[in-house]
Formats: C-alpha cells, structure tokens, sequence
C-alpha cells in the first residue's frame, strides 16, 4: 500500500536548523516511522528511526529521531560515502519527468546531494549548491569511528528549493511529489536498511522510485 504524507505550512521565517524540533513542536507536527524491513531474512535489525517535516514556501524541514546500536560518521566532507555511516536520507521526485534527488545526511550533518533517472546514472551537485542545506546534528559536525552502545541522536535539515539544480523555481505551496525516506548503515558492525514506503524488490536498493511513497505540501 503507497503511503501518503500531508506537510503543512509553517508561517514563519525560515528557521535555523537547531530551530527546527521546537518550531515543529510547536506545531504539534506528528512523526512518522521509517520502520519497514524490507530484506528482514538478510538485514533483520531495525533501529528506531523516525522523522517530521513542514515547509515554509521556499524552504523543506526534516527533523529526524533515531535509536540505534551503534553510530558512525567517518565520511569527511559533503558528497561522501555518507551512506556507509549512520544516514537518513530523502529520495524525491518534485516533477512527473523520471529523475529523482537523493539528499543524503550522515549523523555528522554531512550531506550528499544528486539527481538522475537511476542509482547509475547521478549527477552530483556542486559544492555551492550542498551547502545551500543547513543542517545540525545532535552528535556535532566531526567525523567519528563506529561508536558501539546504544545511543539516541536526532538531526534536522533546511532544504532551500533552489538544490534542486536540475529544476527551476520549483514551487512547494500545492505541490504534490513522489518520495521515499530511508535509514541505513552499510558499514555498521549490524548493517541495516529501512524506508518509509515498502520496496518490493529482492535485494537492498534505495534507488527504485517505482516506490517511492506520495507527498502533499500544504
């Protein structure tokens, strides 16, 4: 079954990242899991990740939550390996035209930003357009080794409409996207691979826009 998330409009200037749990607070904005297990035989453990959005017009806000086993962060800069550590990641198509973007944060607030038809095929956005993405992470900015205990960590993201370097002046009041979100962790001591949406396929692959969930800006 495709899931279908309501963002609503905030009326508010654009927030710092470390603004943004108590802006959505505020709001009483709900979260929603990233809880399927879609390769349970191979990749069974399941963190608890969660995460909630708004917009403010120009301006897309995440604020994930996540409980874990262990946490990692050694990609040094943006456009990394950022999905061998701990990331949560948003996949979204703003248009019906067959390429997608894939916004990638590690939990040092390390981010990768690119477009393209298929996980083959991306073009990766300069490093102008990444740092356009304000972030914070509870854990800090540095990279850091595989860090085993539990450990609960949250980050949030402002994403300014103007990353999406393949479209121009995308309007978010309205819109209507398709779009995944995901928790992995490729070089974990315990691998994992979570989405929001359901992915019908044999093997781990983020990259299947085939299902991608739906989203709706207020």
């Amino acid at each position: 079954m495709t899931k279908t998330l309501f963002i609503p409009l905030l009326q508010a200037v654009v927030p710092q990242p470390q603004e943004v749990p108590a802006l959505l607070d505020a709001a009483n904005i709900p979260f929603e899991n990233i809880a399927e297990v879609n390769w349970e035989k191979d990749f069974p453990y399941a963190p608890s990740v969660k995460f909630r959005m708004a917009h403010t017009h120009n301006h897309i806000l995440i604020h994930y939550q996540v409980e874990e086993q262990s946490v990692r962060a050694m990609a040094p800069a943006d456009n990394g390996h950022v999905w061998e550590d701990s990331c949560c990641e948003f996949f979204v198509s703003p248009d019906d035209d067959g390429t997608y973007y894939n916004i990638e944060a590690n939990c040092a607030g390390k981010v990768l930003l690119a477009n393209g038809p298929d996980r083959h095929a991306r073009t990766y956005a300069d490093a102008n357009s990444v740092a356009q993405i304000a972030r914070w992470s509870s854990l800090g900015s540095e990279p850091f080794d595989e860090k085993v205990g539990n450990c609960a960590w949250q980050m949030t993201l402002v994403i300014p409409t103007t990353v999406f370097f393949k479209h121009q002046d995308v309007q978010l009041a309205g819109k209507k996207m398709k779009a995944n979100f995901y928790k992995c962790g490729d070089l974990l001591q315990v691998p994992h691979f979570l989405s929001w949406n359901k992915i019908g396929v044999e093997r781990p692959d983020f990259h299947r826009p085939d299902f991608f969930g739906n989203i709706e800006f207020e």
